[in-house]
């Protein structure tokens, strides 16, 4: 079996600076609850895997959470940096699939993640995609740093763009990252709080 790894991008929870988008509708209070929550969802869910995670934090590292783990801050000018280089560190370890997510999803659970490392048995690349252009996870059997480089971040032509790089892939179900109040809207995570 190939040697496995779960990258986990998550954001440190401080108010003012999680779902800044969201926040713009519904307060910092509101929106760094509804952050805890898809937190709170990610670890869990995790958890569920007996595979090797590596959480990377976005400023300083929380050793409260996923106990036993390895995990790092983020190290990069932009999104795309941060996962590239992330994923090359895991490469560098000797993993052979790699999957990474983020920490926006309330739908996510164990069994998306492990049809992400199923898909890379017969495909170079799997992505997740999220109903706003872009993906919720990424996967990969060697290291392809184009997929992270000029890339049109938070745009809705993000993975449409990507998937001109890649020849071999796979795509997984697509799910509802929550950015925005209409993300929101359309979840279950929405039935939690009262705005």
């Amino acid at each position: 079996m190939p040697k496995q790894l779960l990258i986990i991008f998550v954001k440190n929870i401080v108010l003012g600076k999680v779902k800044t988008r969201l926040a713009k509708t519904i307060g910092n209070t509101g929106a760094l609850n509804v952050y805890k929550a898809l937190y709170n969802i990610t670890q869990t869910e995790t958890l569920k895997l007996n595979i090797d995670r590596h959480v990377y934090f976005s400023d300083v590292v929380n050793n409260s959470s996923w106990p036993g783990d390895k995990k790092f801050t983020q190290n990069g000018n932009g999104i795309g940096e941060r996962m590239l280089n992330a994923f090359k560190a895991g490469f560098n370890k000797g993993y052979e699939q790699i999957v990474l997510i983020g920490s926006d999803l309330p739908d996510i659970s164990e069994a998306i993640i492990t049809s992400g490392f199923k898909a890379l048995k017969y495909s170079d690349i799997v992505f997740g995609p999220a109903q706003d252009g872009g993906y919720y996870l990424v996967g990969m059997k060697n290291f392809q740093p184009t997929l992270f480089l000029n890339k049109p971040w938070s745009q809705p032509n993000l993975l449409k763009e990507t998937l001109t790089d890649v020849n071999s892939y796979s795509l997984l179900k697509e799910l509802n990252d929550i950015d925005t109040i209409e993300d929101l809207r359309t979840s279950f995570i929405n039935k939690q709080f009262e705005f």
